[in-house]
């Protein structure tokens, strides 16, 4: 639980932390906001610091690991506890990649003259790149699973899939309305 919580600050303050880089650069602009997460995103446009959604999914959730904990003690079968286990400590990790990378990239960008250049990207295709980026980490963790056949790597595998499925699933809503959003002016 120490390790999740210690995860998911650090996912914040990283987002923090690659929001502002992201705002003083104009080399790589993002259709919408940084933040891809619509539950977050008006903290991290506003670089909130310390934000109560955040505090409370934290509280949440550091509640259910201590559920699922006391269940794991009077269980003869821990499956349960390192699934969930694994599922928020792997989608944190394929996370945290994509920080690490962000913070490379806008620092770099920043920086140094080694990044020239414009380039735009429309909030499906943020979108789909992080689905297919979740669902690359799920292929990896399935993969060691299969090896180990363990129910940590199994919760991670079966988050991240989720994640990338969610976030394909945004990037279709967003093409559709925008498609419709087109098409309306010319009907009227």
């Amino acid at each position: 639980m120490v390790v999740w919580g210690l995860l998911y600050v650090s996912d914040y303050a990283l987002t923090i932390v690659c929001a502002r880089l992201y705002a003083r650069q104009e080399t790589i602009v993002f259709e919408g906001s940084y933040e891809i997460t619509p539950f977050y995103q008006r903290d991290i446009d506003s670089f909130r610091a310390v934000s109560p959604r955040f505090i409370f999914i934290l509280l949440l959730t550091l509640g259910f690991l201590g559920f699922l904990w006391i269940l794991n003690e009077s269980s003869p079968a821990p499956e349960l506890w390192q699934f969930a286990l694994g599922a928020l400590i792997g989608v944190q990790l394929a996370i945290h990649t994509r920080h690490l990378r962000n913070l490379v990239l806008f620092r770099s960008i920043n920086h140094t003259e080694l990044v020239r250049g414009h380039i735009e990207y429309g909030r499906s295709v943020v979108l789909r790149a992080s689905s297919w980026e979740c669902f690359a980490f799920s292929g990896l963790f399935l993969t060691l699973c299969a090896f180990t056949r363990s129910w940590f790597i199994l919760g991670g595998a079966v988050a991240c899939f989720s994640l990338g499925v969610k976030h394909r699933r945004l990037a279709g809503k967003l093409h559709t309305n925008l498609a419709r959003a087109a098409q309306s002016p010319q009907q009227t």
